[in-house]
C-alpha cells in the first residue's frame, strides 16, 4: 500500500512538472521506479526507462490537447522536427533495451548536470530576450532546428526523459516567456516519448522482468497506471486553471528542480 500511495503521490509531482516544466514526468518517475521495481535487478534501469516512456505519452498527450490552440500554432511548418524526434524515440528506446544500468544511471547524471551548467552559465535563459525570433518573412521561426530532432529524441527516450531539458532551454532563449515554452514541449514530448514507448511494447528485448507482476515486455503497466491517476487530473487542473508563476520565479524554479532531481541521483548510486 505504501507503494501504491507513493507513486500516486509521484504521479501528481509529474503532473504539475508537466504543465509548469514540459518535463512529461520522466526526470521524477525514472529515479523512483528504480526504486519501486528493484525486485527487477540489474533490469530495474530499463524497465523505469520504458515505465517512463508510457507515463509521458499519455500525460504530454493530455496536456497537449488541453493547451490554447494559439500556442500550438507555433509548430506549423516543425513537420520534419516532429518526424525526427520520433525516428530518434525509436533509435534511443532501441538502445535502452540492450544498455546497462550504470550508462543509463550516469548517462542521466551527465543530462542533467551540463543543462544545469547551460542554463546557469549562459545567457538568455534566467532573463531571455524581450521578443521571440522571427524569420525572414516575419513570422516567428521555431527555436528548436530539424537537425536536433534525431539527437535529442535518441538521448531522450534512452534515458527516459522527454527532451524538455534541450527543448526548453532552446525556447526560453528565443525569447518565449516559461509558460509559453513549457507548453510546447509537451507536443515535442510525445513525438519523442509515443514511437519509443511502441518499441519498448512490443516486446522483453533481453530484458528480464519476470519478478514484476504487471510488466509487458520492460513496461511496468501497474506502475504507469498509479502515476497517471496522479498526474492526469493535476494536468487538466492546471491547464485550466494556470497558476500565472511570475516569469522570472518560473525560470529559477526550473533549474531548481533540475538540481534537486541531479542530487537524488547522485545520492543513489547504482
Amino acid at each position: 500500500m505504501s507503494v501504491v500511495v507513493l507513486l500516486v503521490v509521484v504521479g501528481v509531482l509529474t503532473g504539475l512538472t508537466t504543465v509548469l516544466f514540459g518535463f512529461g514526468g520522466g526526470f521524477v518517475t525514472v529515479p523512483v521506479i528504480v526504486w519501486v521495481d528493484a525486485a527487477a535487478g540489474p533490469a530495474a534501469a530499463t524497465v523505469a526507462v520504458a515505465t517512463s516512456s508510457l507515463a509521458m505519452v499519455v500525460s504530454s498527450g493530455v496536456a497537449t490537447a488541453a493547451t490554447p490552440r494559439p500556442v500550438l500554432r507555433r509548430l506549423r511548418g516543425t513537420a520534419p522536427l516532429l518526424l525526427l524526434l520520433g525516428a530518434g524515440g525509436l533509435v534511443g528506446a532501441a538502445a535502452a533495451s540492450f544498455a546497462s544500468a550504470g550508462l543509463i544511471h550516469w548517462g542521466f547524471v551527465a543530462y542533467l548536470a551540463v543543462t544545469v551548467l547551460d542554463v546557469l552559465a549562459r545567457p538568455g535563459f534566467l532573463r531571455p530576450p524581450s521578443a521571440a525570433a522571427e524569420d525572414a518573412d516575419g513570422r516567428e521561426g521555431f527555436a528548436v532546428p530539424a537537425v536536433l530532432g534525431l539527437p535529442i529524441g535518441a538521448v531522450a527516450s534512452f534515458l527516459g526523459v522527454g527532451g524538455s531539458v534541450m527543448t526548453v532551454p532552446l525556447l526560453r532563449r528565443s525569447g518565449l516567456p516559461m509558460d509559453a515554452a513549457a507548453a510546447l514541449a509537451n507536443p515535442l514530448t510525445a513525438c519523442i516519448s509515443a514511437p519509443a514507448c511502441a518499441v519498448f511494447l512490443a516486446g522483453t528485448h533481453g530484458t528480464d522482468t519476470r519478478a514484476l507482476v504487471s510488466a509487458v515486455g520492460p513496461v511496468d503497466l501497474g506502475a504507469a497506471a498509479l502515476l497517471l491517476v496522479g498526474a492526469l487530473p493535476v494536468v487538466v487542473l492546471l491547464r485550466r486553471s494556470p497558476p500565472g508563476l511570475a516569469d522570472r520565479l518560473h525560470a529559477r524554479a526550473y533549474v531548481a528542480l533540475l538540481c534537486l532531481v541531479l542530487t537524488v541521483m547522485l545520492v543513489r548510486t547504482p
